[in-house]
């Protein structure tokens, strides 16, 4: 795959851009996003749905691809992101998320998965879901930002946010059966 070169702009004129899909700003360069596929939506469109089905009873609000301030000089954008319902209204999120979750897409790369994690983290984040629809895997994030492996069901601590595994790939599982 062949890479292109950095494409530097400014923070101003990247928070007065509209990209489709929105992009990633880490020290004045864009990034793009890995994504498209349906592996990809089918999961982003079951966390989504699960959250949005509880939000009340979990006090809990969830966005897809909400841009997140992580720092100064870092803007993520999150394939999902769960805020507590008391947070306000940010037209983009200061606040640290109680949750962040990233999709993995065939293109990324565990190097730079591992990157955005470490903002999210950094920034205040109480959990980070790192999820591979290819290989039917979730991972959480211990508090130094190593990934581990959840087998069974993924939680956030002091919450009743809890999620079986193999939930989140049952579209998927489906619909390979039909193929």
């Amino acid at each position: 795959m062949a890479t292109s070169a950095p494409v530097y702009v400014p923070r101003e004129e990247y928070l007065n851009t509209t990209y489709r899909p929105d992009r990633d700003w880490i020290n004045g360069e864009t990034k793009e996003h890995t994504m498209g596929e349906q592996p990809h939506a089918s999961v982003q469109g079951f966390f989504i749905q699960w959250f949005k089905n509880r939000a009340v009873e979990l006090d809990i609000r969830v966005f897809p691809e909400q841009r997140v301030q992580t720092s100064s000089t870092n803007y993520r954008i999150p394939d999902v992101c769960v805020v507590r319902r008391a947070t306000p209204m940010e037209p983009i999120v200061v606040t640290p998320p109680l949750l962040c979750i990233e999709i993995l897409s065939r293109e990324d790369r565990m190097s730079e998965i591992q990157e955005r994690v470490e903002d999210y983290l950094a920034m205040g984040v109480q959990v980070v879901w790192v999820v591979d629809p290819q290989r039917r895997r979730a991972y959480e994030t211990l508090p130094n930002g190593a990934m581990q492996p959840v087998p069974r069901e993924l939680t956030v601590a002091g919450t009743e946010i809890r999620i079986p595994v193999p939930d989140i790939f049952a579209e998927l599982d489906e619909m390979e059966a039909k193929s």
